[in-house]
């Protein structure tokens, strides 16, 4: 049985191998991983025409009806986590063209975004490269979260972990979600 050859897309950390187990999958697919984005439709086109199975990273690489159409020989496109805004579905499924996704949590984007809302209230990149630099030292002063007004737009699994996190840290919490 010939091999069914996989591309990966844009993995600029190199982690698709790693992250998952491909070992059982080694004698029925060959994967080839990209590890930059493609800018130009003709030199993606060009890269993987001969793929059956699309991997793709989020939303990177928009998937859309004239790309879709292109790649004769797609069968199967896999995205990381279960939705992806920029696969044209519709194209896909007149295609014959099963789009799946993988199980994702929650966890990582809740923490990164309370990484990222704490290190600007408390300035902690200024502060830091000013530590680095033998630069003044606590030339900021931070914001207090307490009493502050957090908004949220959307309030699915991420979007409520969030507001409880904020409301945990004593934070009026307001949110607009299109399901609610």
């Amino acid at each position: 049985m010939p091999l069914l050859r996989c591309a990966v897309l844009d993995d600029y950390q190199n982690v698709a191998l790693q992250l998952a187990d491909w070992s059982s999958l080694a004698d029925r697919i060959a994967v080839t991983v990209h590890d930059h984005h493609f800018e130009n439709e003709d030199a993606l086109v060009k890269a993987v025409n001969n793929s059956e199975i699309l991997v793709v990273m989020r939303e990177r690489t928009p998937l859309g009806r004239r790309l879709i159409e292109r790649l004769s020989k797609l069968k199967l496109i896999v995205t990381t986590g279960m939705r992806n805004a920029s696969i044209d579905l519709v194209a896909a499924r007149e295609r014959g063209i099963v789009v799946c996704g993988t199980a994702s949590s929650s966890d990582p984007p809740t923490e990164l975004t309370w990484a990222l809302i704490l290190g600007l209230a408390r300035s902690i990149v200024h502060e830091n490269d000013a530590f680095r630099t033998n630069g003044p030292w606590q030339s900021t002063v931070g914001a207090d979260l307490h009493g502050k007004q957090l908004g949220i737009l959307g309030l699915g699994k991420i979007g409520t972990r969030v507001a409880r996190i904020g409301a945990a840290f004593g934070m009026s919490v307001v949110a607009w979600s299109k399901n609610s």
